[in-house]
């Protein structure tokens, strides 16, 4: 709750009161339930993980080595391009349309969300919870 009080809604809402306290609830906990969505598909990925290494997993799990199960099932590499993704769709589909002129040229462009911001959110909250959840899955996996 702190990472979207705290980091997510100052990114995303104008700061102030607009009276509109029904659709800021409604979307408060849409957007609670898409995050906490997103972060326990760890655990398909984390399957996923263990069957291409399932030897490897199985013994870190036997271990109870969280350090090195999060050090395998993470890919520096993967989440860079993952964060790009996010990145772009947050500029496609965050556009404001009503401000695009009669050719909707580049320079005309406004968007609702900083693609940066996004990409920022995904990088230091989304993908370090959703690996929490992935490795507790996998520590529960054997039993």
């Amino acid at each position: 709750m702190e990472m979207y009080l705290e980091h997510l809604l100052p990114g995303i809402a104008v700061e102030g009161d607009d009276g509109q306290y029904g659709s800021s609830a409604m979307y408060d906990v849409m957007i609670l339930q898409a995050l906490s969505k997103r972060i326990h598909y760890g655990k398909f990925v984390a399957e996923s993980k263990f069957r291409k290494q399932t030897a490897e997993y199985s013994e870190l799990i036997k271990n109870k080595d969280e350090d090195a199960i999060m050090e395998l099932l993470t890919d520096r590499a993967v989440e860079l391009k993952v964060i790009e993704r996010v990145k772009l769709k947050a500029s496609t589909f965050g556009q404001d349309l009503n401000s695009m002129g009669g050719d909707g040229g580049e320079e005309e462009r406004i968007l609702r969300l900083d693609p940066d911001a996004i990409g920022a959110l995904y990088d230091t909250w989304v993908m370090p919870l959703t690996k929490i959840v992935e490795v507790a899955y996998l520590l529960r996996r054997l039993d």
